[in-house]
């Protein structure tokens, strides 16, 4: 159990100008930007040769430091930019079957109870596709869009969304600003973690449900990976890829801190993107100089080369 589990946090904020939804709900507080945070994120970015891809829409990136409840802290770019994410809108599912449990509409059973750990996990797409059948499709979406939470909010950027089964069944509800099956922006998955790190989406039981499928990731990239040298984090995660399209969210807690990283990329490189912006962005997090040269992280420049 997060040791601010029980405690209230807010957020909220935009780099790429759109204004935050309106109404109180999970995580939705004003004047979360911190700007030498957001000075430190823009610097990192250029110095890992991404700028072009921020510019271009082509990478979107949300770090919030959660670390002081009364004091979050956010800097993102393109946070509000609609994307492809894959499979990282299955935490959509998993909320809506938290939702479900809490108001009876669902039971807790050995099969669902695993179904909703491998969605997680290791995305599987069949159990996927069994805990969104008995949840009900257009439910979801209902619960993403309650005042709450409007984890998606077509007044203000959208947000995450999940119109279509995993595989190759057609798309039953594409998103109404982008028209995607499976998308998200960073921001408002960055709002999700913030509402699981504080216990504020569903009920104590629930959220305990939701954090020990996130946790023990079990597919080893992209932020997993880059971070794989620390020993001492707890890491709650969902991940997506397909073609070109990559995302990844986590949140982290380590000795008394916390924060939220979160990623959205359309590139072949993508993958490597997030892998090697992991340890920084951790640095920034966690008030850790990046700039000591004897210890300064891999730079995507020295792996592939400036993005395009």
């Amino acid at each position: 159990m997060s040791f601010r589990f029980f405690q209230q946090a807010a957020l909220a904020l935009l780099l790429v100008a759109a204004p935050l939804g309106a109404g109180a709900g999970v995580c939705e507080l004003d004047g979360a930007e911190d700007a030498a945070l957001q000075r430190e994120l823009t610097s990192l970015l250029d110095w890992q040769g991404l700028a072009p891809a921020v510019r271009k829409g082509e990478l979107a990136v949300s770090l919030l430091v959660l670390t002081d409840p009364e004091r979050p802290r956010l800097a993102q770019v393109n946070g509000h930019r609609m994307m492809y994410a894959a499979s990282l809108p299955k935490i959509a599912i998993l909320l809506g079957a938290a939702v479900s449990l809490d108001e009876g509409r669902l039971e807790l059973d050995p099969v669902l109870e695993q179904d909703i750990q491998d969605m997680i996990r290791y995305s599987c797409n069949q159990c996927s596709n069994r805990v969104l059948e008995r949840v009900g499709p257009e439910r979801v979406l209902e619960v993403l869009q309650r005042p709450e939470f409007h984890f998606y909010d077509a007044e203000h950027g959208g947000g995450l969304w999940l119109g279509k089964p995993y595989g190759k069944a057609p798309a039953y509800h594409r998103d109404p600003l982008a028209g995607l099956s499976h998308g998200a922006t960073t921001f408002q998955v960055a709002r999700f973690y913030c509402g699981l790190e504080f216990g504020e989406l569903v009920s104590p039981e629930q959220t305990q449900l939701m954090r020990a499928a996130m946790s023990e990731p079990g597919i080893q990239h992209k932020f997993v990976k880059g971070l794989a040298g620390h020993d001492d984090l707890q890491m709650y995660r969902k991940s997506g890829t397909w073609r070109d399209f990559h995302a990844d969210s986590v949140l982290v807690e380590m000795d008394g801190q916390a924060y939220v990283m979160v990623a959205l990329a359309r590139s072949k490189l993508g993958s490597a993107w997030m892998e090697y912006l992991a340890e920084p962005l951790h640095r920034l997090a966690t008030s850790t100089p990046v700039t000591n040269s004897a210890s300064k992280p891999a730079s995507i420049r020295t792996i592939t080369g400036p993005a395009p």
